[in-house]
This record gives C-alpha cells, structure tokens and sequence, in this order.
C-alpha cells in the first residue's frame, strides 16, 4: 500500500471521522433522516475538504505561526460560501433539506482538524489525498446512518419504498433519539467484530474494542501520572 492508498484508507477505516473519531456529530446527528440527506452533507464536505486541504497546503509556509487558525477559517468560510451557492442554485431541494447546517461546515472539527494536523504540515498531493481519505469516510458514515433510519423509520431507501405495505414504520428512528440509538448500534456492531483502529498503535496490547482500548488508556494514563510523580 502506498502512501497515497494509506490516506484513503486511514480516512475510510483506521480513523473514521464518525465511527471511530467521533467528530461532526452536529450533522450527523441532524440531517441524517434520510440517505440523501447523509449523502448530500458528505459529498458537500467532502469537496469542501479536498480543496481546504490543497489550498492551506499550498499556502502554509506563507501563514504566520499567530494567525494560522483565523487564515484557515477564512479559506474554508470561503469554499462553503461557494458550496453553498452552488447547491442552492442546482440542488434546490437539498438546500431545503440541510439548510443551516450547510454554512456550519466551517466550524466543522474535522476540516479545521485535518487542517490543523495533516494539510498544515504536508505537501499539497498527499493533503488531497487526506482529505479525500476523511471526506469519504464522513459520507460512507452519513449515507449509512441515514439509510437505516429512513429505511426503518419510513420504510423506504432513497426515496423509494423498500419495505412491503404491512411494515409499521418506527417513528422515533427518524426522530433525534434515533439517531444515537442507530450510530450506537452501528458502533457496537464494529466493535462485536473487532474491526481493527489506530488505536492499535497507540495502546499495547488493544485488541480493536473500544471498552478495552478505554480500560487499557485509562490503565497507561494512570501510569503515567505515577511516573511523573516519581521524576
């Protein structure tokens, strides 16, 4: 695997900003009703990523030290100002749908994030390639949480009815507790089946589950506030 794959993969699997991470919560937790929705707030974060990253790339020698944080949030306001127009004058309906949350892109941790960590501090190839890597893994997470709950809270998939004519839809999926019941499960499901995360590489001895990944954090946490003690 090159070094290019690792980024698509790192964004998709190793550090799922959803799944994994546990960062954009707002929007994953808001616009998820339905598949389209999810897809839609991802694709627009995705393309929002991808040029975020590339463009502080480029410039981060150019940015002093003091105001990196405000140039970044002045370079991704200005992508989502465009994102946003566009979406509103061809895809008025998914401007409905979103419709606030689309200008809260800008605040969105994982941009500022992934400016902050990666872009700041790489060339602007392997950058895209990052923010390829998160954006796709933020829409797979999307997608996936709003097709179960639009598939079991309205019986359909996309618009498109899936579910035969007797199935009561579950009203409370589509509704905000279900969209914490839905990532929990989803949650649960990864880690009954041990999927592999970095923080594999960051506690000796984890096994890919997150309660024993916490347990064995909160153990090396401890020992480390024991040696510090100790020096």
């Amino acid at each position: 695997m090159n070094k290019y794959t690792e980024r698509i993969r790192n964004g998709v699997i190793t550090e799922n900003p959803t799944f994994i991470m546990m960062l954009g919560m707002c929007p994953t937790f808001a616009v998820t009703t339905s598949a389209i929705n999810g897809f839609g707030m991802g694709v627009s974060t995705l393309v929002v990523l991808i040029l975020a990253n590339w463009l502080i790339s480029l410039v981060r020698k150019l940015i002093p030290d003091q105001v990196r944080l405000p140039a970044y949030i002045v370079i991704v306001a200005s992508l989502v100002t465009v994102v946003q127009l566009l979406i509103q004058a061809y895809i008025p309906f998914l401007y409905d749908a979103l419709g606030i949350y689309i200008p809260l892109i800008v605040v969105n941790c994982i941009i500022l994030g992934r400016a902050e960590a990666y872009a700041s501090k790489n060339p602007p190839v392997l950058s895209i390639f990052d923010g390829l890597g998160m954006g796709l893994g933020f829409t797979i997470a999307l997608t996936l949480i709003g097709l179960v709950r639009e598939l079991l809270g309205s019986g359909t998939a996309f618009g498109v009815q899936i579910m035969p004519a007797f199935y009561q839809p579950i009203g409370i999926i589509v509704k905000a507790p279900g969209a914490f019941l839905v990532l929990a499960i989803i949650i649960a499901i990864m880690n009954g089946a041990q999927v592999q995360t970095h923080a594999n590489e960051k506690v000796e001895g984890c096994d890919g589950c997150c309660a024993t990944c916490a347990q064995g954090c909160a153990l090396s946490g401890a020992e480390k506030e024991k040696e510090g003690e100790r020096v």
